[in-house]
């Protein structure tokens, strides 16, 4: 059988691969899916890949699979671990960070100003697969940039550093790396933070994700992917995000969630409303990213039970405690009796809900010399038109759409959460992140394919 382009999803514990068909036609098809444990704990993360085109095969009944090109996206062997060092947390080092997320990336530590010993000493022991440097705006602050970057060279990690500070010490930063040996690790965007209240992110994310294709496919377990994948790679949740941003353009401003087992991922592509924006205090990016990694329904499902709390979970499922205690120990990382899945729905809900109000902004009032005045802060989510549900949780479970409705039911009135006109997709063929990839060589089949999967026109 001849397919035109396979997409593997490479996540820590399982890999997907995703066909399609008619590539550049007007009618793209998404024909097939074919999974297999992930393989990166057996050295070589292909045999896993090799396993998911095999049941590949299987579940289109053919006997040989013969395809034009091979995609990825990945999240294995704990996904794209970054630390980001900046000047201010809330101008720089919160611009860095956003970039740094919106890219797909694990943040493991962000730090403001001089590193100091106990910084370092954590810088070692994350061992990222980037450091990202920032710090000032174009033509201001220049010392504590520097000084960063003197000390992460000194760290000998052989690690991409990647600067995105005051366009003045571009130079000086090229100087240190090329003196220590190291101009092969150093890459230089724009300004993440050129002026006072202007992001500027896009530039470093897509370098970003040029880096994590260029070295961290080389690490262990993953030395062997280009031996297979022939297109592009880049980090899932930044396939997501791409797919995101791609969908905003067509049908207007969204929200996208991922309730996972480990973790709850929230993109929005919003500018916000014009009444809000004059009462921002600092700017958001357009396009946003939160990772709440206390908040999955399976690894991290004790975490959301002990923020619902027993004697809750008992009301909200009509059950007595030992049966709720039953459902806790005996937790599968996929429901299958009716008490599993409404016990797991619940869990949801509860993601959903805290993750959503986590990633919006809020209304705040300060009192100064001329009064009381209200302003706002964080990402403004009232514009959303539409609320997508990804990911496992969102996309299988009965009353999906429900739980996604939630987050309009906004209990707080002080949050900056979408209202009760949004409309709420599914994707039905669970292919987002293959998507966002696809849409980096192949963006109108992507843009189509995404259209199907979420049932519009």
């Amino acid at each position: 059988m001849k397919i035109d382009l396979l997409v593997a999803e490479i996540g820590s514990t399982t890999t997907v691969v995703n066909a399609f068909n008619g590539i550049d036609t007007l009618s793209p098809e998404f024909i097939g899916q074919g999974q297999a444990p992930t393989s990166v704990a057996r050295g070589d993360v292909t045999i896993g890949l090799h396993e998911a085109i095999d049941h590949l095969k299987q579940s289109l009944n053919c006997d040989t699979l013969i395809y034009g090109k091979l995609l990825a996206t990945s999240s294995a062997a704990g996904g794209l671990k970054m630390t980001v060092h900046g000047l201010v947390y809330d101008m720089t080092a919160k611009a860095a960070k956003e970039a740094a997320l919106g890219a797909g990336a694990n943040i493991h530590m962000v730090t403001a100003g001089k590193l100091r010993r106990t910084d370092i000493q954590k810088i070692k022991e994350i061992n990222p697969n980037i450091i990202m440097i920032a710090g000032g705006v174009d033509y201001g602050e220049l010392e504590t940039a520097i000084y960063n970057a003197e000390i992460i060279v000194g760290l000998d990690l052989k690690v991409p550093v990647l600067y995105a500070g005051n366009v003045q010490n571009q130079e000086e930063i090229k100087l240190i790396f090329e003196e220590a040996g190291k101009l092969d690790y150093l890459y230089i965007v724009d300004n993440v933070y050129p002026k006072i209240d202007l992001l500027n992110v896009e530039p470093a994310r897509k370098v970003i994700q040029d880096i994590f294709e260029e070295h961290i496919i080389h690490g262990p377990g993953m030395e062997h992917i280009r031996d297979m994948v022939t297109g592009s790679i880049i980090p899932t949740p930044g396939a997501v995000m791409e797919a995101s941003k791609l969908l905003k353009n067509a049908i207007g401003d969204l929200i996208t969630v991922d309730v996972g087992g480990a973790t709850t991922d929230i993109h929005s592509v919003t500018e916000g409303s014009e009444e809000v924006s004059r009462i921002l205090i600092s700017p958001e990016p357009v396009a946003k990213r939160t990772v709440e990694g206390d908040l999955g329904v399976y690894i991290n499902m004790r975490n959301i039970v002990d923020l619902i709390g027993i004697k809750q979970l008992c009301k909200d499922l009509e059950m007595d405690e030992s049966k709720v205690q039953e459902l806790i120990e005996n937790h599968m990382p996929i429901p299958k009796t009716t008490d599993q899945i409404r016990f797991v729905e619940r869990l949801t809900k509860e993601a959903i809900l805290i993750s959503a109000q986590r990633h919006a902004g809020g209304f705040r009032t300060l009192f100064g010399g001329g009064g009381k005045k209200t302003y706002a802060e964080g990402k403004d989510l009232t514009s959303v038109q539409y609320i997508i549900g990804t990911g496992g949780a969102c996309t299988r479970l009965p009353n999906r759409v429900e739980l996604l409705k939630e987050i309009t039911n906004n209990l707080m009135g002080d949050k900056l959460l979408p209202n009760k006109q949004a409309q709420i997709l599914i994707d039905n063929d669970y292919i987002m992140a293959s998507l966002g990839v696809l849409s980096k060589e192949h963006e109108s089949s992507a843009l189509l394919l995404l259209k199907k999967s979420l049932k519009i026109d």
